[in-house]
């Protein structure tokens, strides 16, 4: 096959030929554009997520640290610890209101049974469905001594 010229194989050459790429850099240009704009909305999308995320870690640290401060105060006051398990009682009082004001829809329960301590903390937050529950034993027992 023998070489032709561009005029022969009926490609345009000089105005003709920049008229025939006109407006691919803009196509270009908007196509960079949408890739951009959806990169930032991903990453928004991230961040969003990661302060929810955040937020619900707080809360689960928060009803933990209650729930050991409640244990502690109930194994320094064993002989009273059935009194725990109503909310009517003196030394919980504070306790329950704490929760209330530290976690959303905040509420506490405790069961105590013998020596053995279950205490469950409940909390909503307002855009979720769902009721978070934090609930730790434990074993009150003062060890003997040989």
């Amino acid at each position: 096959m023998r070489n032709l010229s561009r005029m022969q194989r009926g490609m345009p050459r000089g105005p003709a030929a920049r008229r025939s790429q006109a407006g691919v850099m803009l196509i270009e240009a908007l196509v960079a554009i949408l890739i951009f704009t959806l990169g930032i909305v991903a990453v928004m999308g991230l961040q969003a997520n990661s302060i929810i995320q955040v937020s619900q870690a707080k809360y689960r640290t928060d009803a933990s640290y209650l729930a050991t401060q409640i244990i502690g105060k109930m194994w320094v006051d064993q002989p009273n610890l059935a009194s725990y398990a109503g909310s009517g009682y003196s030394g919980r009082a504070p306790w329950d209101t704490q929760v209330a004001a530290t976690l959303p829809q905040g509420a506490g329960t405790i069961a105590v049974v013998g020596s053995q301590v279950t205490v469950t903390i409940t909390w909503k937050q307002p855009e979720d469905v769902v009721t978070h529950k934090y609930v730790s034993v434990a074993n009150l027992t003062v060890p003997t001594s040989p």
